[in-house]
């Protein structure tokens, strides 16, 4: 394996932010080593701070170089590697992208709340506060615009996999565990049929085995 690449992440079951960068190296096949630290542990944070002065997870390491949160790693990438097109190589399909990515990196918070990412387990759930419904109404909204706009070669968000979908694989997880029903909130099918493409990426499923792996260690 190259070291060149080092990435800090946790549970696989439960960490959102560290799905992104991990999918974005594994679907682009940049080699890298991956350091797991387990989460919701009395020693969790003494831990994450040996890897990240932020005390927080993912944390890409480039040689000497620190880089401590999701979105700021996939643009590190796709500055490293402009020949492997991270983000759409259109300027209007990237300039929305790069938009909708941002958009989910800052916002959605009753929806994060209200539904953890928990990726191996299905848990619907009859209704979600205001906030959390909104938010899932503006998601969806989101996805058939760009689908609609960009995304007619392919499965995803601007056809092919992207940084956007990377940034939005926990939410389609999400749906999945919580939410089996989009219709209730706008879906019409655009939706449902982008989780399903997102869960049929090989990646997503060597992420989610990955995840069955470290609860059955954790269980030994």
């Amino acid at each position: 394996m190259d070291p060149h690449y080092r990435l800090v992440i946790g549970n696989k079951a439960w960490s959102s932010w560290s799905l992104r960068p991990w999918l974005v190296l594994r679907r682009l096949g940049l080699p890298f080593e991956e350091v797991c630290v387990g989460l919701r542990q009395p020693h969790s944070k003494s831990a994450i701070m040996t890897h990240s002065a932020a005390g927080k997870v993912p944390a890409l390491y480039a040689g000497d170089l620190v880089v401590w949160d999701s979105l700021a790693i996939i643009d590190t990438l796709a500055d490293r590697h402009p020949e492997l097109a991270v983000w759409p190589r259109d300027p209007d399909a990237r300039a929305v992208a790069r938009s909708v990515a941002a958009e989910m990196h800052s916002g959605f918070q009753a929806l994060r709340e209200q539904c953890p990412m928990d990726i191996l387990n299905e848990k619907p759930i009859d209704a979600l506060n205001e906030t959390a419904e909104l938010n899932v109404r503006r998601i969806i909204a989101c996805w058939q615009d760009c689908r609609r706009r960009f995304g007619q070669a392919g499965p995803f968000l601007f056809s092919d996999f992207s940084a956007a979908d990377a940034m939005f694989a926990p939410v389609a997880s999400r749906f999945k565990t919580y939410l089996p029903d989009l219709t209730r909130y706008g879906d019409d099918g655009t939706a449902q049929s982008y989780v399903d493409a997102i869960f049929t990426l090989p990646e997503m499923q060597a992420w989610m085995a990955g995840a069955r792996q470290q609860l059955a260690d954790a269980e030994a």
